[in-house]
């Protein structure tokens, strides 16, 4: 647990609270003193990301709702709102992977992968942007290694992780003479359950992905939380329209 209280009085929405990522940041703005407002579509996920934040004295509250509903963005943000009077942070961490041949890929996995990365991540931004104008406050997207190189056997993550990082770029821009920043980070590999529950293609080629694991191993979901913290606290108060690379060097050359 953090020995900072850099997010103290904060409120702070975090999609994909229930797991992986999204429950690290969770754990971790709360540590340093923040309210934090989870998201997820799990129940029991999002329960046990509470237990872990309320046995150490921190402040969470639960909300069910799928990001690729526009309609369930707009009442989360108005929610958290309600339940804590304002908005400091909006981390859009909720992201879902399939693996597949591009020509084989469905519809529904094209659509869901899309729906939940992209398109929630927007929703999102555009429900919470009203109230951060008003705090200042700022957004933090979960780009993705794969959002800033080809990769094979996934190609609406690709897809999904590149538009976020225009996405974030255009935010910044429209909004550069506002008060509030707007940035991205972009893990590489990361040891999430979505990372250990992979199901590749059956005749995938091992070969395709080697240059995609990097040298130094993965990250671990506490290293890439602390990443997110500071660049959602006020220390990075010069960060906006960044993309900020954590993924052991995957993507320097």
């Amino acid at each position: 647990m953090a020995e900072t209280s850099r997010f103290e009085e904060k409120v702070v929405v975090v999609t994909g609270a229930g797991s992986g990522i999204g429950r690290a940041t969770s754990v971790r703005l709360a540590s340093e003193g923040a309210k934090v407002f989870g998201m997820d579509v799990s129940a029991d996920g999002l329960n046990e990301t509470k237990n872990e934040i309320e046995s150490s004295g921190g402040a969470f509250r639960e909300h069910l709702a799928d990001v690729s509903r526009r309609d369930e963005c707009f009442a989360a943000v108005a929610a958290a709102v309600e339940s804590f009077g304002r908005l400091d942070v909006l981390c859009n961490v909720a992201g879902v992977v399939r693996f597949s041949h591009a020509h084989e890929t469905s519809e529904e996995d094209w659509q869901s992968v899309i729906g939940v990365n992209l398109s929630g991540t927007f929703f999102m931004a555009q429900a919470a942007i009203p109230h951060l104008l008003e705090s200042e406050g700022n957004i933090v997207n979960i780009a993705s290694n794969a959002g800033l190189m080809g990769q094979a056997y996934t190609v609406a993550y690709c897809a999904s992780k590149g538009g976020v990082v225009l996405l974030t770029k255009a935010l910044a821009m429209e909004y550069m003479k506002r008060g509030i920043r707007i940035n991205a980070v972009a893990p590489g590999g990361t040891d999430t359950n979505i990372a250990r529950g992979r199901n590749f293609p059956e005749d995938i080629d091992f070969e395709m992905m080697g240059r995609y694991r990097g040298m130094r191993g993965i990250n671990q979901v506490e290293d890439v939380a602390g990443l997110i913290a500071y660049v959602a606290s006020d220390e990075a108060r010069f960060v906006h329209g960044a993309i900020l690379s954590i993924d052991q060097g995957v993507t320097a050359g």
